[in-house]
């Protein structure tokens, strides 16, 4: 399909995951996609690859974020879809008995703060061009809670729902919609990661999916494009669970 023909999308976090699958989707279906990371190496190969551009960027960074959308502007004439996705789970973040301030603020800073900058700087561009579509990664554990605790990833999630919804309905008149996707657990590098040591940890998590697997990158990447598009343009302010049925599940299937 070619739904995002002749648009121009930001992708935080593009090096890897579902930035990475996105950013390839997007461009298959006709965005020019910039990739935005701090791995410059990757995104400029992605960049190769896909015949759009790279912008390293530290999304924590005010001046930085500010910075990065007004080049693209200047780069490419608008913005029509930011995927603010940059996020982290480090293991420091587990029970809150077991946390700390620093890792609490160094996930929040990331995961919560950078969406924040994201969408306070890309929202002028939108507002003045009238049209824009803003996909915010969230997760399915702003709407579960989970005895397996990453107590800070959980509440920077909680906190990116929460003000998607805002933003989606504060700017719903102004021709720009506001998204929270929200994935299941993906086979990404990240999960692969926390799990790869230890079979009988991601076993307790598999076995709460209906569908009996995780996600892959393109299946979420193929709900990113659709929030993205004009398919999707009664969609606003909304809570879009991509989970394999996890939030709707008391018992699963044997």
């Amino acid at each position: 399909m070619n739904r995002l023909r002749d648009k121009v999308a930001v992708i935080t976090g593009a090096a890897s995951g579902i930035g990475l699958a996105t950013a390839r989707r997007f461009a298959e279906e006709g965005a020019l996609v910039v990739g935005v990371d701090l791995n410059t190496e990757a995104i400029t190969a992605l960049a190769g690859e896909i015949g759009g551009d790279a912008i390293t960027c530290d999304v924590t960074d005010e001046p930085a974020v500010e910075a990065l959308y007004a080049q693209v502007v200047e780069r490419h004439g608008s913005v029509d879809i930011a995927f603010n996705n940059a996020g982290i789970s480090p293991p420091e973040d587990a029970s809150i008995l077991e946390t700390g301030i620093e890792a609490w603020e160094h996930v929040q800073r990331v995961n919560l703060t950078s969406v924040y900058l994201c969408c306070k700087y890309v929202l002028p561009h939108m507002r003045r061009q009238g049209r824009g579509s803003i996909i915010n990664t969230a997760s399915f554990v702003a709407v579960l809670g989970a005895a397996t605790s990453q107590i800070s990833y959980t509440a920077s999630k909680g906190g990116v729902l929460a003000m998607s919804r805002e933003l989606g309905v504060e700017f719903a008149r102004e021709g720009i919609r506001v998204n929270a996707l929200c994935p299941g657990p993906v086979n990404t590098p990240l999960l692969k990661e926390l799990f790869a040591a230890d079979a009988e940890r991601a076993q307790r998590r598999l076995v709460h999916v209906p569908m009996g697997r995780f996600a892959e990158p393109e299946e979420i990447a193929a709900a990113t494009a659709f929030l993205a598009s004009d398919d999707a343009s009664f969609v606003t302010a909304s809570t879009f669970l991509v989970d394999g049925g996890i939030s709707g599940a008391y018992v699963t299937p044997l």
